[in-house]
């Protein structure tokens, strides 16, 4: 068998992406920083986990991104517009001075959402639209 046939005889996988649209980003200044994670022990900050998809998007651009998900499974995203550009969350006191949001919008109460409350299924191409809170 040729190489050609190897080629044109293989499955390819489909691509896994999520396509995101945010709402409520209160300015362009700054970058909106996005964590795709499968894992609920690394979730919301997923600095530690090595299998998460981790990027920044360029606040005036990040009316609609795409995220390349690492294969099919259950996931959540955590963003964070860092108006500031330092590359994290910057709060006052307890409370976040900087907007945030999550995949499937969920309630926000003392704290962040728990990953069942943000995970949702990609299989191929998926969409989501989160919208962005601010606290101060």
């Amino acid at each position: 068998m040729g190489l050609s046939a190897l080629v044109l005889g293989g499955a390819s996988l489909p691509a896994t992406s999520v396509d995101v649209s945010l709402t409520g980003l209160r300015s362009t200044k700054g970058q909106v920083l996005v964590c795709l994670t499968a894992n609920p022990k690394q979730f919301p900050d997923c600095t530690d986990d090595k299998r998460a998809v981790r990027m920044a998007v360029d606040a005036d651009h990040a009316a609609h991104f795409s995220i390349a998900a690492p294969g099919p499974g259950t996931y959540a995203i955590a963003l964070v517009h860092d108006e500031n550009a330092n590359n994290k969350m910057d709060m006052r006191l307890f409370l976040p001075r900087e907007g945030f949001g999550f995949s499937r919008n969920p309630a926000i109460g003392m704290g962040a959402p728990k990953f069942s409350s943000a995970s949702f299924k990609v299989s191929g191409e998926t969409d989501q639209t989160i919208k962005m809170k601010y606290m101060l």
